[in-house]
Order: structure tokens, then sequence, then C-alpha cells
């Protein structure tokens, strides 16, 4: 069966462990970055940072219904759609752009992306992922380390995260997982919930609303989970 990374953000400490670990495993070089009114650098994904950890500062009501300021980090990545909206823009200029592997579920860019223009790949994606290349030929983004799934190990970010925030498993083992973290975060976050669960690979469990992490983390917000007491602080 498919394989599944179950991200619980209510353990996320913004530590940038796999941030850093993609960069190393991928032997991708580092950006240029400056203080831009955050703690988050580089600001956004890019052709040579396809994974990031968002900052964002919030207002979240606490047990006693008082506003509280409070760190919220989404590690953000290619969320390995079931039906990839990335791979059909793609399959319109070559078939073989886009490899979607039916035993990991990982959705992968082949050498044959550079033949897809980088912006359109962006525009297909929900969760505005791909970034395409400097030359606008083709993009990048995160490939679930297909290479390192093929050798029986785990994503080089699941492996540096010394939280448990990431976990890397069978589809099923993840959704269990997922729905018993779910029942256990519940008590002290009442609004907490699972992000696409039925859309992609990559399943969040978020503590409060979603767009409060980042607009593009979901497509969709349960409406049980919908609140009006968080937040977001202007300026991050």
């Amino acid at each position: 069966m498919a394989k599944t990374i179950f991200v619980d953000l209510t353990r996320c400490t913004g530590c940038r462990g796999c941030q850093v670990a993609c960069k190393q495993w991928k032997n991708v070089p580092g950006e240029a970055t400056k203080n831009w009114g955050s703690h988050q650098n580089p600001p956004d994904l890019s052709y040579q940072s396809i994974r990031i950890v968002r900052f964002t500062e919030a207002m979240l009501p606490d047990k006693e219904g008082k506003d509280k300021l409070a760190w919220l980090f989404f590690p953000e990545q290619c969320r390995h759609c079931y039906s990839a909206p990335c791979k059909r823009k793609a399959d319109q200029y070559d078939s073989g752009a886009i490899l979607h592997d039916q035993d990991t579920g990982a959705v992968v860019f082949t050498d044959k992306i550079r033949k897809v223009p980088g912006d359109l790949l962006r525009a297909a994606c929900p969760y505005d992922i791909p970034r395409a290349a400097p030359d606008g030929h083709g993009a990048s983004k995160c490939d679930f380390c297909f290479d390192r799934l093929q050798n029986g190990m785990l994503p080089a970010c699941v492996l540096s995260c010394p939280t448990g925030c990431l976990e890397f498993g069978e589809e099923n083992d993840m959704q269990a997982l997922a729905a018993q973290r779910l029942k256990k975060v519940k008590k002290e976050f009442p609004t907490a919930y699972l992000g696409d669960p039925l859309n992609a690979r990559v399943l969040y469990l978020y503590q409060t609303d979603h767009r409060l992490y980042y607009q593009d983390s979901a497509v969709s917000n349960p409406d049980n989970a919908i609140t009006t007491g968080p937040r977001r602080v202007d300026g991050f």
C-alpha cells in the first residue's frame, strides 16, 4: 500500500531540522536571506528551497476564552495528491514529465518536466507548491525522497524530526495514528482537525483554523473547525 506522512502541528517547535535535512540530502545550496519582519526564512518556497517551515503569530483563545499570543509553525511541502492536478497539466505536454508511483504514492518530476512551463504547474496546484525554474522551463518540488524510499529509508525530513511532528508509514497506519492523535489533541484544542484527509498523502493535524497557519495550507476547512476567536496577527 502507498505511504503517508503524518504531520502533527501541535508537536512542531519550528526547529527547521526538516528544512535543513532536505537541503542536505538534495545537495541544494542555501539562499541569501535577510530580516523581513519574521523569524521565518526563506520567506517562501523557491526552485531551490522545496521545503520550508512557515512561522505565524496568532491570537488564540485559552481554556478560559481569553486571547493569548501563540506561535503556529507549518512545515510546508508538496502534498503528493491522490489525483495530482500538476500531473494532469504536465500530461498535456509530455506524459512522462511527472511520475505518480503506485507503490509509494510519490508524485515525482522527471527530467522531461522542462518541457512544461513552470508557472502553469504552480497555477494547477491547489496548495501553490511547485516553483518555476529560473529560465521558466520546468519546476521543482518535494519528491517524497523517492530515492530514499526505493532503498528502504525514511524521507530525510521525517528522519530529522526530533519531536515526533513528522511520522511516515503505510497509509492505513498513518490514518489510524492521525485519528488517535486527533482524539487526544482535542482535549486541549477542541477545534483541532485533520486537513484534507481524502485528498493528499501528507496529512496535517491542525490545532486551529488552517488559514491561520497559511492561506493555502489546506483546500477546505470542516464546518466544525471554523471558529470566531482565533485571528492572525497583522504583519506576519
